[in-house]
């Protein structure tokens, strides 16, 4: 089956748009993950609908959490003691694959864990490995991959366990979200090369603290969490800043104003550094009452910088850094090619595809800004490859982005928003 092409929009005048972004798939997980265990009712507000965060909902409701939509798009979460057998489809959601295995080890009964195809090829044995060790039972068939089933007893010793998540933060998150619920608690070690991604384990640790739960963390790549329980409340999500990098990105290299709205002050979102990174590309931003003012003038520069903290905003970084008027070396990221994709080598393929010059490295990308031509930019099933491949065709004319439809895993209606983006300019 042909997969259909994407004609990218080409900006005809500098953008002049306010966009309002869904809510934070990391965030509304997380979320969802606290309130089906927390001890009453709750409700998470504001929650980003989408296909990563439709499959966490179906995994709750499958292992016996009440999952249930409101008048308001909320969903109201009821507690219940989970239950197997369950099958979970986990897509190729990094959350929903290391995030539910070790709640379903607190379930009574077998829960199977499925998903894409791409699934299987990434990284599970981290959090596998560790669950083990706390007291879990789970036939991986020796793998340390999907598909598996976790063999649930009703709840898990926990206690020390060391852990290399050099590959994704999301195996120290995986198991402190549960952490609380287990007999002894949980005490995470990482032992290896520097975590990836740091400010999400930051944003579990505060989302855990707001639920009551005490968490030690003054020790370097070490995370206490006692038995306790968590307390029921509302949980309101705030936008996806990573989100807001092709709308950033869009100012940056068309030039104009792009406003994003209800930009929190203080967030753990990794996705607040655009404000810096695409600063010293040669935008400008400012705090306003409607939100967070990013203006560009359609001239970008070159930049090196280490992503390790704040991989995935790579793919919009490097598609900005393309459009350079200087080179660009992004470093710290060799972690991005066990991501949806191997961002790295699918960046460097697709860059160099429209006329440019961008090579992988051991752990990041070199790009060296060359005329770029039209033609077939490849997304790879990856969100983050096809809107980067729509910045690009703003001011490359031809620009034709495969499965569009994929951006769909974090921002539902991208296409309506990219051409709501550049319909005032279009206008003009």
């Amino acid at each position: 089956m042909t997969t259909p092409l994407w004609p990218a929009p080409v900006a005809s005048a500098p953008v002049d748009a306010v966009v309002a972004l869904p809510g934070s798939k990391s965030v509304t997980n997380r979320a969802l993950v606290l309130a089906a265990l927390a001890e009453g009712p709750g409700y998470v507000r504001r929650p980003l609908r989408s296909r990563d965060t439709l499959l966490m909902t179906a995994g709750l409701r499958a292992l016996g959490v009440t999952v249930e939509d409101t008048p308001e798009g909320d969903w109201y979460v009821v507690p219940a003691p989970l239950t197997g057998p369950a099958q979970v489809d986990v897509g190729n959601a990094g959350t929903v694959m290391r995030f539910l295995p070790p709640l379903a080890t607190l379930a009574s009964g077998d829960v199977r864990f499925a998903g894409d195809p791409r699934s299987t090829e990434r990284p599970l044995d981290a959090v596998i490995l560790a669950l083990r060790e706390l007291g879990a039972d789970i036939d991986d068939g020796g793998a340390g991959r999907l598909p598996m089933t976790v063999r649930g007893a009703g709840g898990l010793r926990g206690g020390i366990v060391e852990i290399d998540a050099s590959a994704s933060s999301q195996f120290v998150s995986a198991l402190l979200l549960s952490g609380p619920r287990f007999a002894e608690g949980v005490e995470v070690r990482h032992v290896g090369t520097s975590v990836p991604s740091m400010p999400h384990i930051e944003m579990t640790v505060q989302m855990l603290r707001a639920a009551g739960v005490a968490v030690d963390d003054s020790e370097p790549d070490v995370w206490r969490i006692a038995p306790s329980a968590l307390a029921a409340r509302d949980m309101v999500v705030e936008p996806d800043l990573s989100n807001a990098a092709p709308f950033l990105a869009a100012a940056l290299v068309a030039g104009g104003t792009v406003t994003v709205r209800d930009w929190p002050h203080a967030t753990t979102q990794p996705g607040d550094q655009l404000r810096d990174l695409f600063t010293r590309m040669g935008g400008a931003c400012e705090f306003t009452p409607d939100g967070l003012r990013f203006t560009g003038t359609g001239t970008v520069h070159g930049i090196t910088v280490d992503l390790h903290d704040v991989g995935e905003l790579t793919p919009l970084v490097a598609a900005v850094a393309a459009l350079a008027d200087s080179p660009s070396s992004l470093t710290g990221i060799a972690h991005l090619r066990l991501h949806e994709t191997d961002r790295l080598a699918a960046l460097a393929k697709e860059i160099n595809g429209l006329g440019g010059d961008a090579t992988d490295t051991a752990d990041g990308l070199e790009i060296r800004p060359r005329a770029l031509h039209g033609g077939v930019f490849h997304s790879y099933d990856d969100h983050r490859i096809a809107t980067a491949g729509a910045v690009l065709g703003l001011v490359v004319p031809g620009v034709e982005v495969e499965d569009i439809a994929t951006t769909g895993k974090t921002l539902p209606d991208f296409p309506g928003m990219w051409s709501d983006l550049l319909a005032p300019a279009q206008a003009g």
